[in-house]
């Protein structure tokens, strides 16, 4: 069975009643009782330490191309962002649960897959452009909550910017198998039934958790 590493992007992630930890929860408890044999790694990147891209990144970047000694502080970054980077990769099945922000992924999400997203390992490039790597049977169940409801195929739709850009990511340019999506949303919307919703996004993981493990042909 699959390792499984379970993402934690909500900034108040302590705080188990907001809708997407509810629903990561509620995956996880389905995981242990369904697959009891997989071992599962939770992540809360608002509780870890994430390096962010900014200038000692770069330096960083440089002087290993270089090959310069690090300072502690940078030596320390990147063993960091490559500890990161590899239990990244030992982990076939990644689930992440995260709160839609200004109709994007959250800060520090973005954060984590910058320090992921590695040319030469999740992906490569060639002269037709760039190839994923990770084509060895991974799969990501993205579990996300919205004030409103993002799937009508109206002007909300276009806006909804998080779930193209992680499927495109792990998808397009990673070469994951699966990307699944299940939702809580329109939770803020007057008159929403919130254990209403909450309900149907449970059923979504559900029917999806019936084929997670399953290896593509």
């Amino acid at each position: 069975m699959y390792k499984t590493l379970v993402i934690n992007a909500h900034p108040d992630y302590k705080n188990r009643q907001h809708n997407s930890t509810r629903l990561e929860d509620y995956t996880v408890r389905q995981l242990q009782q369904r697959f009891s044999e997989t071992e599962v790694t939770v992540l809360n990147l608002y509780e870890e330490t994430i390096p962010q891209i900014n200038e000692t990144t770069y330096e960083i970047y440089r002087k290993n191309a270089a090959c310069i000694d690090l300072t502690a502080e940078e030596q320390a970054i990147f063993e960091r962002s490559t500890a990161l980077l590899k239990q990244f990769k030992d982990h076939h099945r990644i689930i992440i649960s995260s709160p839609l922000h200004n109709f994007n992924i959250t800060a520090r999400l973005k954060d984590y897959l910058d320090n992921v997203m590695i040319a030469r390992e999740v992906y490569r490039y060639t002269e037709s452009g760039s190839v994923g790597l990770m084509t060895d049977d991974y799969k990501v169940l993205y579990l996300q909550s919205s004030g409103s409801i993002y799937t009508n195929q109206d002007r909300y739709t276009p806006l909804e910017f998080s779930t193209n850009y992680l499927r495109e990511m792990f998808e397009n340019i990673m070469a994951f198998d699966k990307f699944y999506v299940a939702r809580a949303q329109g939770t803020d919307l007057l008159g929403a039934d919130k254990e209403q919703i909450f309900t149907t996004a449970q059923e979504e993981v559900d029917s999806i958790l019936d084929v997670f493990f399953t290896k593509e042909k």
